[in-house]
């Protein structure tokens, strides 16, 4: 058995914190256990634990069987030729990727029958490619949540079962109403796969409820059936839905339908972040901010808060650009955003760029005192940063411009007042805030 090596790479495929953080692989083939070994260290950042016979993974499992997030298992070993590793890892309740040099029907139906993520043939120039990718989804898909809708239990049994073994979060629904319902208390459900046969309401209603709440590119959906209508189909995908499964499902096919649309999802929001993003400081950027502030004052006054708003800027920005360069203003411009993102961080606050050295924060459920107290904070905390320039150390300080956005105020009038503030406090001598 190796010793066990650690590695870096993307955070965001890796399992939530708290969980087990070891990759066990079992793997026979020296030249191939090292060749995949290569692939994982570039490319998943987990510390892993290689095997090369049933013996050593005994040995591996029993002494620590809660270390191990994935197993990656050949399927033949010279003291297991018949699946017995894939068992082990499996009735431990490790999740299991099998990988096989052979491959037909026969082969297939043998590793189905256990309750494997995936497998992957061999028997191509692509298959570490092709293993790796499976493991890196299903390490991701435990940051999915999907809502199964049947009123049957057996099947709703079955495809949550299916579901989890991928290693996604399920929450289960007995009905369309109670499908709503769950939506409305599980943000984070990504993927609806609903029944088209329903007492309260089929799945094409459902589906149409959904979307008039949720783009297809927030949620997605999957319809059902073991109709042998195959309209069925059509009639979801004229509702709303994404994709159409027909039951008795081939476990593959599913498979391969959830990961293709949450994967849809992921690069969908991996868009919406660059658009909304300002590139050099990671920050909202001038468009996202206009945006989601109107709605966001529009929430808070429903619950009967005020709310304000800040526009800052960093003082003598243009003697520092001057002295140093643009490389330096650069630098000073990604310095602030990190102090002022440090700052409001998990408040509920909207800090974005909107142009040149200038930031603004909208501060919704805030009253006028509460905000100026807030940006006088922020205003010392930058003041307390230091920018290395070459040789040379900088301080920097900004002013801060505040207004209250009043129950008839528009975004746009409350931050010309903020702009007056702001004025003011570069006219007064800079490093203060002022109210509008």
């Amino acid at each position: 058995m190796s010793s066990t090596a650690s590695f870096t790479a993307d955070r965001s495929s890796l399992p939530p914190e708290g969980q087990a953080l070891k990759l066990l692989v079992v793997e026979d083939s020296k030249t191939y256990s090292l060749a995949l070994c290569r692939r994982l260290e570039a490319e998943i950042g987990l510390p892993l634990v290689t095997c090369r016979s049933l013996n050593e993974l005994h040995a591996a499992v029993t002494e620590n069987r809660a270390a191990y997030t994935l197993a990656v298992v050949d399927l033949n070993l010279p003291d297991a030729p018949s699946g017995e590793a894939i068992d082990f890892t499996v009735q431990r309740g490790i999740p299991t990727i099998v990988h096989t040099g052979s491959f037909d029907i026969a082969t297939r139906n043998r590793i189905m029958q256990r309750d494997v993520i995936d497998y992957v043939p061999k028997d191509s120039e692509f298959a570490l490619e092709t293993l790796v990718t499976a493991i890196k989804r299903a390490l991701s898909n435990r940051q999915v949540r999907i809502l199964v809708v049947d009123d049957t239990l057996s099947t709703r049994r079955l495809l949550t079962r299916m579901l989890k073994i991928q290693q996604y979060a399920v929450t289960e629904a007995a009905s369309g109403a109670e499908a709503l319902r769950l939506l409305e208390s599980h943000p984070d459900i990504r993927l609806v796969v609903s029944d088209f046969n329903m007492p309260d309401m089929d799945g094409y209603t459902l589906t149409r409820h959904i979307r008039r709440r949720f783009g297809a590119d927030r949620l997605r959906i999957i319809g059902v059936s073991s109709s042998n209508d195959r309209m069925v189909s059509v009639g979801f995908l004229k509702a709303g839905a994404n994709d159409f499964i027909f039951m008795p499902f081939v476990p593959e096919e599913l498979q391969c339908r959830i990961a293709s649309n949450a994967e849809t999802l992921a690069q969908l929001e991996q868009l919406h972040n660059l658009a909304s993003r300002d590139a050099l400081t990671g920050l909202f950027n001038r468009r996202h901010f206009f945006a989601q502030a109107t709605p966001l004052i529009e929430s808070a006054r429903r619950q009967g808060l005020a709310s304000a708003v800040a526009l800052l800027d960093i003082d003598d920005f243009k003697r520092l650009n001057d002295s140093h360069g643009h490389d330096g203003g650069d630098k000073a411009l990604a310095c602030v955003a990190r102090c002022l993102a440090r700052s409001i961080d998990g408040r509920g606050h909207l800090l974005a760029r909107i142009g040149g050295e200038e930031f603004a924060i909208l501060f919704p459920g805030l009253d006028m005192r509460a905000a100026m107290r807030l940006s006088d904070h922020i205003r010392l905390d930058v003041s307390h940063e230091t920018l290395p320039l070459g040789e040379q150390e900088a301080t920097l300080t900004i002013s801060i411009g505040v207004a209250g956005i009043g129950p008839q105020d528009s975004l746009d009038q409350a931050l010309v007042a903020a702009d007056r503030a702001l004025y003011a406090a570069k006219n007064e001598g800079r490093n203060r805030v002022r109210a509008a």
